[in-house]
């Protein structure tokens, strides 16, 4: 009886190691096959606007010490800025990018509408988070495979906690006159949707209430950090994942979760029609909705998109954050509206 159950132990250790071992190797459908058509084609470039260049950097090393034989060639710009890398490869007849990834979603509604992207839906969705499908193209044509925050980041060592912003309009408090940096919704996906929410919540006096307090104004929404680090300003209105990335490296920096919602940000990426590296692009999509993948956009504080992985230590998951975002109709109509408001108001 006493060998009996060794055994059993031994068989049932023997199953829960395989099992483990099975599930962290588990591949896709295919996977071999489009690893091998993608090691013909050598590499491929990606025009991004998530993340910022470091993570990007990380994400393609990653890619490619997993899919050995192929290398990634990112260019990280704002998201006005790739898409308009796209619109004149297309109408130049230029094939240079396989994957576009735009932090702006109706970027990727007008490729769609003009006939620039090709549908793929990636075998490996199924891991992705139940709340960001619903972000997915019903056509295949993109998909949501980078989340984030814009909230209220300050500098720690100018701002106690206790005296920190706690809500959007606190940025309007003439306290801050001076001390406040914003981005541009000409550049940044990021501050053209948060322009819009605060237009739809707020109204656009918001905005001529903010000028009076004279905010700086950098182009990407990650120049609210590097201007919080300066200690060019106190307060801004940031991106989460950059903000805790500068306090991890030691920078007196923290962010504060709006009592009126965060602007929760959906990033989807796309297979560009004419992509030069389609096979390799394929494999691309299926890696960035993957555990690999997301475990690292983590190690750089960046939300997670699969399912298996959760967020390091320090950052609130998404789903326990209050959060506002507008339509995707919302953000196609208004960012264009906006970015010549945002123009007329401050001037820049």
């Amino acid at each position: 009886m006493a060998r009996l159950i060794l055994t059993s132990r031994i068989a049932i250790t023997t199953l829960v190691a395989l099992l483990a071992w099975t599930g962290a190797a588990a591949a896709f459908e295919a996977e071999a096959q489009l690893h091998e058509a993608a090691k013909k084609e050598k590499d491929f470039t990606w025009y991004t606007a998530h993340y910022d260049s470091e993570t990007a950097a990380a994400v393609c090393n990653g890619f490619e010490k997993k899919y050995a034989g192929v290398k990634c060639n990112y260019v990280r710009t704002t998201a006005q800025v790739a898409y308009q890398r796209v619109s004149q490869d297309m109408k130049g007849g230029l094939a240079i990018a396989s994957v576009i990834s735009s932090t702006d979603t109706s970027h990727h509604g007008k490729m769609k509408k003009d006939g620039w992207l090709q549908p793929y839906r990636p075998k490996n969705l199924g891991e992705q988070i139940g709340a960001f499908k619903p972000y997915n193209d019903p056509d295949d044509q993109f998909v949501a495979t980078a989340a984030g925050l814009v909230l209220i980041n300050y500098n720690s060592s100018l701002v106690p906690d206790k005296d920190a912003p706690k809500k959007w309009t606190d940025l309007l408090d003439p306290k801050w006159k001076g001390k406040v940096s914003i981005g541009h919704p000409s550049f940044s996906g990021y501050v053209g949707t948060w322009v819009v929410q605060m237009k739809k919540m707020y109204g656009w006096d918001y905005f001529k209430k903010l000028e009076l307090n004279k905010p700086r104004i950098g182009r990407s929404i990650n120049d609210t950090v590097t201007m919080l680090n300066a200690k060019e300003s106190w307060v801004g209105a940031g991106p989460l994942a950059t903000t805790l990335q500068s306090k991890d490296k030691g920078n007196p920096v923290a962010v504060g979760y709006p009592e009126d919602g965060a602007i929760l940000m959906i990033s989807p990426s796309s297979i560009l029609k004419n992509a030069p590296a389609p096979n390799t692009a394929k494999l691309f999509m299926e890696y960035l909705l993957s555990r690999d993948a997301n475990e690292i956009m983590v190690k750089f504080r960046q939300d997670p998109v699969n399912a298996h992985v959760k967020p390091l230590p320090g950052g609130r998951s998404i789903a326990d954050v209050k959060t506002v975002r507008p339509s995707y109709e919302e953000i196609d109509k208004g960012i264009p509206e906006v970015k010549e408001l945002f123009r007329d108001t401050f001037g820049i």
